[in-house]
């Protein structure tokens, strides 16, 4: 499944999210924010099933915002199950 997630309160300005039969992320593509940060984060979750990636970064924070790149990566791959449902 390809799964495009639009995050809110951060720099990055799209998330494109390809997971498995399993939900486990196969790839992860995100357009603008800070490049090599967020090359670095998309090459550590794949191969790692989506529930545990989201356990992973659920909640960071980027300085005194509410949310971060790897936060709203977590609010996407949610968005990405609950819409196999």
């Amino acid at each position: 499944m390809i799964f495009d997630y639009t995050p809110k309160g951060v720099c990055s300005k799209k998330m494109r999210v390809t997971l498995d039969d399993k939900n486990v992320i196969e790839k992860v593509e995100v357009l603008g924010g800070c490049s090599g940060n967020l090359q670095g984060i998309s090459s550590l979750v794949v191969g790692m099933s989506a529930e545990e990636a989201i356990r992973r970064m659920r909640g960071i924070r980027c300085g005194f915002k509410d949310t971060s790149c790897p936060d709203q990566l977590a609010h996407a791959l949610e968005a990405a199950l609950a819409s196999e449902q």
